[in-house]
């Protein structure tokens, strides 16, 4: 058995004409899907300020909210990864954007810590497993060789989220107060679940309509989970996820309260940060595949090219702060907060070569699961930081230089054991030898 029959041992047939019109149309929802989803996700960090005043937050505790985001978000990644083996992704992607809509409505109630974080935990649980899901859905509509530019552009929907959230969320915030957010976002959500349930279906990749039959090849969870390749994938996402949690939740209160930035201006540098991720996502991908078609292994391909860009976003991280030229220290922003979109589809792409279809889903949930985990940790660890320090800009240096590390750190782990070729075949041989079922 060799690494390609692991990988693709499950052949569908190929897809007709109209399957390939709804592959597109699938794509767009799920793009608009990851917009909603970093809308939603980004309101708080974008009403930081006017928050903490109403509230009269310290830091700590706004930290601890955004947190909080984070308590269920790797829990419910974990567990709607392996209910994706027995549920469609039409289903999950309603439900989740259903409690999405919900998860806004405690804060126009009552304004308060404990409705601001019984929203978050809500959201949170229902948004951890919205990349992975979404990821899951999208490559039952397209064939291996053809997933990198949709992968990418589902990653590209969360820098274009951003893109558009930030300049229209702080519009709604400054013209009708902060609660007019949450409202318009909530429904939102709500119309993009009941577009789904009409056009959302299950494509002729699915695992279970392949010619293996329901189900097609399985492997020990712990033989795939310890591969070098998706231990190097996790760690690429911890890297990246630590600068994107620290985006979502500081960097408007960075560009306000340390740069002196107007609510508009401080949107408008959000919305170039995102949309630098987004040219380099759109850049880069293709990229990938045209050195893929050219014979180029994947572990130089998307193993190294999301390892140096994490990377690289990590000594980004890490010299910014200590830059004074408006210009520059820009630009180094963008790259440490924007450089490490490169990572998020390229680690789903590495880690789904060594993961055969039917397990698919539940590993994805896994890797995002784990991966998402200094959500939980950098937000509050950041607050505490800036409470502690002898001053806010001695605290917001010390938390920037600690992510650059853990970010640095990761790129060069996932550098060294993202090896799907190899890995693909060590796995192959194990299942080979294995009696049948």
């Amino acid at each position: 058995m060799t690494p390609r029959t692991l990988i693709t041992r499950s052949r569908p047939v190929a897809a007709p004409a109209a399957d390939r019109r709804r592959a597109w149309l699938v794509t767009a929802m799920i793009v608009a899907f990851m917009v909603v989803n970093y809308a939603d996700k980004s309101v708080l960090g974008l009403a930081a300020v006017p928050v903490m005043t109403e509230l009269g937050l310290s830091n700590s505790t706004y930290g601890l909210i955004s947190s909080s985001f984070f308590f269920l978000f790797s829990v419910a990644g974990l567990l709607v990864g392996f209910l994706s083996t027995r549920i469609s992704s039409r289903v999950l992607l309603f439900v989740m954007t259903v409690l999405w809509a919900v998860a806004q409505l405690p804060v126009l109630l009552v304004a308060s810590v404990p409705t601001l974080m019984a929203g978050r935990i809500l959201l949170g649980a229902a948004e951890g497993p919205a990349a992975s899901m979404s990821m899951h859905a999208l490559y039952k509509w397209f064939p291996p060789e053809r997933r990198a530019f949709p992968s990418a552009l589902q990653i590209g929907g969360a820098a274009l989220g951003t893109l558009i959230a930030a300049p229209f969320v702080t519009w709604l915030i400054d013209g009708f107060g902060w609660r007019s957010a949450y409202a318009v976002l909530a429904v939102v959500s709500a119309v993009w679940a009941l577009l789904w349930w009409r056009v959302g279906h299950d494509g002729p990749y699915d695992h279970a309509r392949t010619a293996d039959g329901p189900g097609g090849l399985r492997l020990p969870y712990r033989k795939i989970l310890l591969t070098g390749t998706v231990l190097g994938s996790i760690a690429s996402a911890l890297g990246a996820q630590w600068a994107l949690s620290l985006s979502h939740a500081w960097l408007p209160a960075y560009f306000r309260t340390q740069l002196g930035m107007s609510a508009a201006a401080s949107a408008t540098a959000i919305s170039v940060v995102s949309g630098f991720g987004l040219v380099l996502l759109l850049g880069v991908s293709p990229f990938v595949d045209a050195l893929k078609s050219r014979g180029v292994s994947s572990r130089w391909s998307s193993g190294a090219a999301q390892s140096v860009a994490v990377g690289l976003a990590g000594c980004a991280m890490t010299a910014f702060p200590f830059v004074d030229a408006t210009g520059p220290r820009l630009v180094l922003v963008a790259c440490a907060f924007g450089g490490t979109a490169v990572a998020v589809p390229l680690h789903y792409m590495t880690t789904a070569e060594v993961v055969p279809p039917a397990q698919r889903g539940a590993v994805f949930g896994i890797v995002a699961g784990v991966g998402t985990l200094p959500g939980l940790v950098a937000p509050f660890l950041t607050g505490h930081l800036i409470d502690t320090a002898q001053t806010p800009a001695a605290g917001y240096t010390t938390a920037f230089v600690a992510a650059g590390a853990v970010m640095l750190t990761a790129g060069s782990f996932a550098l060294t054991a993202i090896r799907p070729e190899r890995d693909a075949r060590r796995i192959a041989h194990e299942a080979g030898s294995r009696p049948p079922a």
